[in-house]
């Protein structure tokens, strides 16, 4: 039976929420680095990775509210500060001076990182009966599971 987050094991909700602190900084990165390759991008596929870039970092905007009241249910501290965010993240910020081929790569990482950093959340929730935040987690590998592979379909060689 899940649990609400109100009745889960004070070392069960210390993981859970460290799990979504930790999605919660990659995600704001990520939606900054988006948004900054949004603005910087040229080249050939100016008109479909300037969209693209928006698809991801207002996707991502969203998401970072999901996160951080998830976090408030269990009556914690969402942290809001780019500086803890930028020194927990694995995803790594960037300058935004680089060719769009680049910032496919880049951002194709990140969502494999993100996704990979909310898998470990979903079997944490899912082993303390937290089927929301499972739920959450599982909803989220869709969405940076989807960027990725649209990241890595702009990466192929049309030739046979």
């Amino acid at each position: 039976m899940g649990l609400v987050a109100a009745k889960i094991e004070p070392t069960a909700k210390e993981e859970i929420v460290n799990g979504l602190t930790q999605a919660l900084a990659e995600t704001t990165v990520e939606t900054m680095k988006a948004q900054n390759f949004h603005w910087n991008v040229t080249g050939m596929s100016f008109g479909s990775l300037h969209e693209l870039f928006q698809e991801i970092y207002e996707d991502h905007f969203e998401a970072q509210d999901f996160l951080a009241e998830r976090i408030k249910a269990f009556d914690a501290h969402a942290e809001g500060r780019y500086s803890l965010f930028l020194e927990r993240s694995a995803v790594e910020e960037h300058d935004g001076r680089t060719d769009a081929k680049t910032m496919i790569e880049v951002l194709m990482k990140d969502q494999e990182t993100l996704s990979s950093t909310l898998s470990s959340l979903a079997q944490v929730a899912e082993q303390h009966g937290d089927w929301a935040t499972n739920d959450m987690a599982t909803n989220r590998i869709e969405k940076h599971d989807k960027f990725a592979w649209m990241l890595r379909a702009h990466l192929k060689s049309t030739a046979s």
